[in-house]
């Protein structure tokens, strides 16, 4: 996973999908190794950050991270997510972030020669397509390895590179024990906030 030191490359992520598709694979991403490692490898231009948030709630387990992420070279998109209750009585928070990315990718084109998503969204293949069609390179992360697998195959076809995330676990990867303890109803929370 190299590229030419001249692209100005730009990482998207979709906090939401990263999030499942590490979890899946039984490691945590270490954010601040991330911006390292594509530092590394060419000139990293900025890492995008989209996530939902839940605005009126006292504590969200999201956001001691989106807190760090903001003081630490990320740009961080969040909007308020809408929460609700499903027939079943579960708790269900809809916040989906890929119209603020697909705005800032489409807007970032006329400067940036490589982006790299990090999302296993299908609705994602006509964005990696218009980026194409404007001369620009699109690798995509996700993961073929959990199962079910976390990319769609009509998005993985139409980017240019595909990295598998599992490949990236000893580099990116973090044992979830390291994580801070938190209380099963917190991750919960996490975790219902992604569904679209």
């Amino acid at each position: 996973m190299t590229f030419d030191e001249r692209e100005k490359v730009v990482l998207l992520i979709d906090g939401a999908n990263l999030y499942a598709a590490s979890r899946a694979l039984g490691f945590d991403i270490d954010y601040k190794q991330l911006l390292v490692t594509f530092r590394e490898r060419g000139y990293l231009l900025r890492a995008y950050y989209y996530t939902a948030l839940i605005e009126d709630q006292e504590y969200s387990s999201i956001r001691p991270l989106i807190d760090w992420l903001d003081y630490n070279g990320y740009t961080v998109v969040t909007k308020p997510a809408k929460e609700f209750t499903d027939a079943s009585g579960r708790r269900k928070v809809k916040g989906n972030m890929d119209m603020e990315l697909a705005i800032d990718a489409m807007e970032l084109s006329e400067v940036v020669d490589h982006f790299v998503l990090f999302s296993g969204d299908g609705d994602f293949r006509r964005l990696v397509e218009a980026l194409q069609h404007k001369g620009k390179k699109v690798t995509v992360v996700s993961t073929t390895a959990s199962q079910p697998p976390m990319i769609a195959d009509d998005l993985r076809r139409q980017a240019d590179h595909f990295i598998d995330l599992k490949s990236l676990e000893k580099v990116l990867g973090r044992a979830p024990a390291e994580r801070p303890q938190r209380n099963r109803n917190e991750d919960d929370d996490y975790d219902d906030e992604y569904d679209d």
